[in-house]
């Protein structure tokens, strides 16, 4: 019964991973049926206790547009006994009021390297959806809070086509100037290619953004999640973004399938002898336990295999 891979490190890589888990808000919110509160909740607890130490709990956006993620309110107080940051995204200052109110203190905005998505999701220009982020960027970095930027449709866009890198280097920086702490880089439709990672890495390096402020959110559409993750953290990237289970996509670009399953990662960096912190096996049976609260298996390929009866 083989349990964990065998360690073998290779040359020119990080010694270890924060794993940012995004199974809770972004795994979920596509769910079409309402998962109880009491479940999320358990469901962060069990990630916390498999050793992942940032899960992003929650999105304070307007119920209208993600019905899943209406119960912010409830769900956060829940967690208040939780051992691990627990970022919560917010569209606007009204979402950025609601998380303050709850004591968040690791807030998260969204925003798009092209214009159709920005105007797509965000109802807005690039340049206005910045011009949105920039009171709430302000004030939450005034209160203490932590900020982190989402920037997707970095490689490819389903309506405009594969994006040039010069121009996702241009939102980047714009979001970092606002006063975010880091940045994530989001194939938000899975069409990344290694190259394209490192060429779009080395191209923010030389504008200025250090690859410690730069963390990866990759989605497997093409099965090319874990070779871009590897490139990345060839690259020197030591943050990575992944769901539980394989959860979720993007309610916005219908192209997109799930994000990168957690545990699917923790098995190519347990391979690499990369710590992460997060015990495998306990991650696992999360993902066992959460799928089975909704009612289907889990896409992730490492929890079919560790969790095959014989």
């Amino acid at each position: 019964m083989i349990g964990l891979p065998m360690t073998v490190p290779a040359p020119g890589l990080p010694a270890r991973v924060r794993i940012h888990e995004v199974g809770a808000r972004d795994g979920l919110q596509n769910e079409k049926s309402a998962v109880p509160t009491e479940v999320k909740a358990e469901f962060v607890r069990r990630l916390a206790g498999a050793g992942l130490t940032t899960i992003e709990a929650t999105s304070f956006v307007h119920p209208k547009w993600v019905p899943q993620l209406a119960d912010a309110e409830q769900l956060f107080p829940l967690l208040a006994d939780v051992d691990a940051a627990l970022p919560v995204l917010v569209p606007n200052e009204r979402g950025l009021d609601r998380a303050l109110a709850l004591g968040a203190t690791r807030i998260a905005v969204f925003g798009s390297a092209t214009e159709t998505f920005a105007s797509r999701n965000l109802n807005r220009t690039v340049a206005e959806s910045l011009a949105m982020f920039e009171p709430v960027v302000a004030r939450a970095r005034e209160g203490g809070a932590h900020v982190r930027g989402y920037l997707s449709m970095c490689f490819g866009d389903p309506w405009e086509g594969a994006v040039p890198v010069h121009q996702v280097v241009s939102v980047a920086k714009a979001l970092l100037d606002l006063g975010c702490d880091e940045l994530s880089l989001g194939d938000t439709i899975g069409v990344a290619t290694p190259g394209h990672v490192q060429a779009l890495l080395s191209a923010l390096n030389e504008a200025g953004v250090t690859t410690d402020r730069i963390g990866v959110h990759f989605h497997d559409t093409y099965g090319q999640a874990l070779s871009n993750t590897l490139a990345a953290l060839q690259h020197g990237v030591t943050t990575v973004d992944a769901s539980a289970g394989g959860l979720g996509g993007c309610p916005y670009a219908k192209s997109a399938t799930g994000n990168l399953a957690t545990e699917d990662l923790v098995w190519m960096l347990d391979g690499l002898g990369i710590e992460t912190g997060v015990d495998l096996a306990a991650l696992t049976a999360t993902s066992v336990w959460m799928a089975e609260q909704l009612g289907r298996p889990s896409p992730s390929r490492t929890v079919r295999a560790l969790s095959h009866k014989e």
